[in-house]
């Protein structure tokens, strides 16, 4: 027969309390050649749920804030002729059978979100991601 531990509770308040040490200490140990977590959390008498919770805590490294520089472009609005053309319509283009239209979703994290148009000239899309992510 083998005896395991028995940890005993007398607090009303059921939750035992980490301090820092001891859980940068189990973390650490998870980053050990060769470490089983679950053996771990087992030894710690945690669930391996709260190890990878200290362990994300713990390890979280802060994304440097990307402030996005606002730049103003001149627009030059025209009409469709410029002045001393002949002001001639051009005749109607054939018209193509019509495609169903499709939007595409991008997520970029934090809560962001792209919807383009799915037949978007890739080109364009690629210089407004460099915009809209800061690589510009």
């Amino acid at each position: 027969m083998t005896k395991h531990p028995i940890e005993l509770i007398t607090s009303v308040e059921r939750r035992r309390r980490w301090s820092r040490e001891d859980k940068e200490r189990l973390v650490a140990a998870c980053f050990e050649p060769d470490a089983v977590i679950s053996e771990i959390a087992r030894a710690a008498g945690i669930h391996v749920s709260q190890l990878f919770r200290w362990r994300k805590e713990l390890c979280q490294i802060e994304e440097p804030r990307i402030e996005l520089a606002t730049t103003l472009v001149p627009v030059i609005v025209s009409e469709t002729a410029p002045p001393g053309s002949p002001a001639t319509p051009e005749p109607p283009t054939p018209s193509h059978p019509r495609r169903k239209r499709s939007d595409v979703t991008i997520e970029l994290g934090r809560g962001r979100r792209i919807r383009v148009d799915s037949d978007i000239d890739t080109e364009a899309l690629g210089r407004i991601l460099d915009v809209v992510l800061g690589r510009r």
